[in-house]
């Protein structure tokens, strides 16, 4: 993606008198940010029912655009890639959300389109029973299924015990912040957070000079929510952030999961409602978690059927084939763009290729080849 592309993605987010979801509608609408800068005098005439308020918001670009060349530079000097919904390297699963952000900023080591990523979450208060359900879970979760990504917020308590369980086990590990990358937040974290960009990444929707305000956080939440295929709460009272990121999750259709705690205990008290009004699944350990979600290793899964029987393959089938050997286990946004497929298209594909055999369907719209 070119630079000056970059640059009016985030002067867009800068312009006032419309919501980030708006500047996204916007975004898809014209296929760019460079399309909508040079539509920002006549965009009435490109977009049906455009509201004049719009309209105006579109005509001054100045401040904005000058922002976004402080946040470049920046961006450029401390090896910071900023990523749009067109390119490959943003997290495809996010993309399917309809509240993504029109421009995330990460630096890092990790693909964030990973075949399996997960998000660990729950109270900053966490208590020693907490504690020992992560280090257990990930220490049985590398056995299983080692090729994970675990994201979190990188705040107290079961966040940042998440992350560091993470680095411990060899999985690479995300924290995906609430203000901008010119600082680190609690600042404790700060080793951690080093540690982390040689094994894993930090990612942000927000721009340097940006505080840590309290609505950050909520808004936070839908980026790990939307940018993993499972959301699993550890601890949280009764109300809480990681209740919240729960419900967001379930309003994009991921997988959701708890762990029960005692009867009565305060950090245990929203997991266990939770489980009992149907809002996760209930999981002890890493192999209810792996089991749930179909992510047994290829040796565990049910036999393929021999290549020998399949049909000849179509172009397009073949296509998806030499990407699945290439990278199994790949998400359906990512093979539309591999593969060149359209989506429509690439699922009517996907279909008739499971009905042969070939491919099998996970959770998080993964998809997997069967090899004999």
């Amino acid at each position: 993606m070119n630079t000056q592309e970059h640059l009016y993605a985030i002067a867009l987010t800068r312009l006032g008198g419309f919501n980030s979801q708006q500047a996204l509608q916007l975004y898809q609408q014209l296929g760019s940010a460079t399309a909508v800068y040079e539509h920002r005098n006549d965009i009435g005439d490109v977009i049906e029912d455009c509201s004049p308020r719009l309209m105006a918001a579109l005509k001054n670009w100045g401040d904005a655009l000058k922002r976004a060349e402080v946040e470049l530079d920046f961006a450029n000097r401390h090896h910071i890639r900023v990523l749009t919904p067109a390119e490959e390297d943003y997290p495809q699963r996010l993309n399917e959300c309809q509240d993504a952000p029109v421009v995330l900023y990460y630096r890092g080591s990790a693909d964030l389109n990973q075949a399996h990523v997960i998000n660990i979450i729950g109270t900053r208060r966490c208590t020693q029973y907490g504690t020992d359900l992560i280090r257990r879970f990930v220490s049985g979760l590398r056995t299983l299924c080692p090729q994970v990504l675990i994201v979190s917020g990188l705040a107290y308590g079961i966040d940042i015990c998440a992350h560091r369980n993470a680095l411990e086990h060899g999985f690479e590990t995300v924290g995906v912040l609430a203000h901008g990358l010119d600082q680190i937040y609690p600042l404790r974290h700060k080793e951690t957070a080093k540690q982390m960009l040689g094994q894993g990444g930090l990612l942000t929707e927000y721009m340097t000079q940006t505080e840590p305000l309290p609505g950050n956080f909520v808004s936070r939440n839908r980026i790990v929510a939307g940018m993993s295929d499972a959301t699993i709460l550890v601890e949280s009272a009764a109300k809480g952030g990681g209740l919240i990121t729960c419900s967001i999750a379930r309003s994009y259709s991921r997988d959701v999961f708890a762990f029960p705690g005692a009867v009565g205990a305060p950090y245990s008290e929203g997991c266990n409602r939770l489980i009992r009004d149907n809002g996760a699944g209930l999981i002890t350990s890493a192999e209810d978690f792996v089991n749930a979600m179909g992510w047994q290793t290829t040796a565990d899964r049910p036999e393929a059927v021999e290549r020998a029987l399949f049909p000849d393959l179509s172009e397009e089938e073949q296509t998806i084939v030499r990407l699945l050997q290439q990278t199994n286990d790949l998400q359906l946004n990512i093979l539309s763009v591999k593969s060149d497929i359209p989506i429509n298209q690439l699922t009517a594909l996907l279909f008739q290729m499971e009905m042969k055999g070939i491919v099998k369907p996970l959770a998080g719209g993964m998809f997997h080849l069967y090899t004999p």
